[in-house]
Formats: C-alpha cells, sequence, structure tokens
C-alpha cells in the first residue's frame, strides 16, 4: 500500500514545477553576476505567503541569531537561507526527497549560503541527538505524512527545554469528503489531513504546552486563486516546459485544489507550541 510512503511523495516532487532547474533558470537573465540568497527569494519560496509567511513563523518560533533551527521537510531551502539570511541563525535544511536535498545544497552554494546545512533524511525518524535545536519550522509539508503524530513527537524529542515549533499546513474541513480526499493523495500525495482542533490536540498529547492555532483559510484563498490565473495566463509557456499531458494533469490538479478551498472544504492553518 502506498498511502504515506515515501514513494508517492517522491513521485509527486519528481514532476513538480518549482525544482531547481526553474529556478536556476530564472537566475539566469543577463546582467546578472553571482546571485545571493537574496536573488533566489522570489523563486526558492515553494509555500504560500511568500517571506512574510517564513517570516511570521520565525517569529512565533523565536528564532534570533543565537538560534539552532531545525527546518523539517525543508523542500530546495528557501525558507531555511531567508532565516538564515534575516535572522542570522544556524538553520538544518532536512529534506527526504534525494533532487530536492541535492538542489538545495547545490542552491545554497551558488549563493554562498552560510549558516544553512542540508542534511538528506527522514522526518518520523530525525538523525539527531535529543534536545539539540532551539525552533522546528516546517511549512505546508507534513500533508504528505501519514503519521503526523510520530513527527510532530521527534521534534519533541529535539528541542531543547523551551524550544519552539511552527509550522504550517493545509487542513480540513467537516464537508471535505472521501472521494476528494482519495483525489488528493493520488495527485500530490496529500495523506491524513488535519483540521485544526486535530493538530492542537496531537502537539499536546506528544508533550507540547502553550499551543496556538490560526485559521489562515481566508489569507491563503486569493493566494491560490491568483496563482491559478497567472498560470492559466502562462500557458503557451507551461506546456512547452511540461508538455500537453502533464500540463493537462497539473491544470486540473490545480483547478480542483482552488475549488475545494473556496469551497470551504480545504483551508490553512498555522500552529506554534512550547516544549
Amino acid at each position: 500500500m502506498l498511502q504515506g510512503t515515501p514513494g508517492r511523495v517522491s513521485a509527486y516532487y519528481d514532476r513538480h514545477p518549482i525544482n531547481e532547474a526553474r529556478v536556476l533558470e530564472a537566475l539566469s537573465r543577463p546582467g546578472l553576476g553571482r546571485p545571493t540568497a537574496d536573488d533566489l527569494f522570489e523563486f526558492d519560496q515553494d509555500h504560500y505567503g511568500g517571506l512574510a509567511a517564513v517570516d511570521a513563523l520565525a517569529r512565533r518560533a523565536g528564532i534570533t541569531a543565537t538560534s539552532r533551527v531545525l527546518d523539517v521537510c525543508a523542500g530546495l531551502g528557501g525558507p531555511a537561507r531567508f532565516v538564515a539570511d534575516r535572522r542570522g541563525a544556524k538553520v538544518v535544511a532536512l529534506e527526504l526527497h534525494r533532487g530536492r536535498a541535492t538542489g538545495a545544497a547545490r542552491l545554497n552554494r551558488l549563493v554562498g549560503a552560510r549558516g544553512v546545512t542540508v542534511v538528506r533524511g527522514d522526518a518520523i525518524a530525525l538523525p539527531f541527538a535529543r534536545g539539540v535545536f532551539d525552533a522546528c519550522l516546517s511549512q505546508e509539508a507534513l500533508l504528505h505524512i501519514s503519521d503526523k503524530a510520530t513527527v510532530l513527537a521527534e521534534c519533541h524529542r529535539v528541542l531543547a527545554p523551551g524550544g519552539r515549533i511552527a509550522f504550517s499546513d493545509w487542513i480540513a474541513f467537516p464537508r471535505l469528503g472521501g472521494l476528494e480526499r482519495e483525489r488528493l493523495w493520488e495527485w500530490m500525495a496529500a495523506t491524513t489531513l488535519q483540521t485544526l482542533e486535530g493538530y492542537s490536540a496531537l502537539l499536546g498529547r506528544v508533550g507540547f504546552s502553550s499551543v496556538e492555532a490560526e485559521d489562515l483559510s481566508a489569507e491563503w484563498r486569493p493566494i491560490v486563486r491568483r496563482r491559478l490565473e497567472l498560470h492559466r495566463a502562462l500557458r503557451a509557456d507551461a506546456m512547452g516546459r511540461l508538455g500537453d499531458e502533464r500540463y493537462q494533469d497539473y491544470a486540473q490538479l490545480h483547478a480542483f485544489f482552488v475549488r475545494l478551498i473556496e469551497e470551504g472544504k480545504l483551508g490553512g492553518g498555522r500552529f506554534s507550541a512550547t516544549r
């Protein structure tokens, strides 16, 4: 059974339109010298809300220049580079997908990113000792992991006493049906989607305190609508890069995804808590 396994998630990111090659293509414009982390930020943030969303998580996690930070499911490393660059923190970017972990490390070298170390590893078995981090971050990634309790327990384990976790993720509302959940799993490897209350309960169950949960659905709704409109406006370019079949598949997913959000079946949440 593939549900919750890395294989389905890996297949999803193998064909994801935001990837290292796309970022490098965007950076190849004439006149740009050696790129900096700032040059990457427009292209390497694979989440909702842009840099403001990363900064909001960093604030909730209490990250300072002395913080030891773990970015769980870090993707291409955009948020990790931002936190290191703007907060001066030391960040470990943990990513399981081989291509994205390798891409994150190469992008770090390209821009001379300091303070970021990429580690390829599994979020449900973090390869770190107890209490070695002051903050754990994650953005729209835990939807891919079926055993969310274990991930949160592992974050609790590697945080020092008083350390903070802050993450955002997609959340389900009661009207999201079983067939719609199955389709989200098939197309974007979304498994065991939680609710606001469900995530809050899980955080408390694994030992976190001072749990806060915020519904971001109203904030994300116009963002996903604008992304869909932009995708349609750039159809010719996208078809040239992806091919007709992949473009049509992605376009269907995108429209389905936005419809669920606009119908109040799917939304976003931001969570924070203390070890």
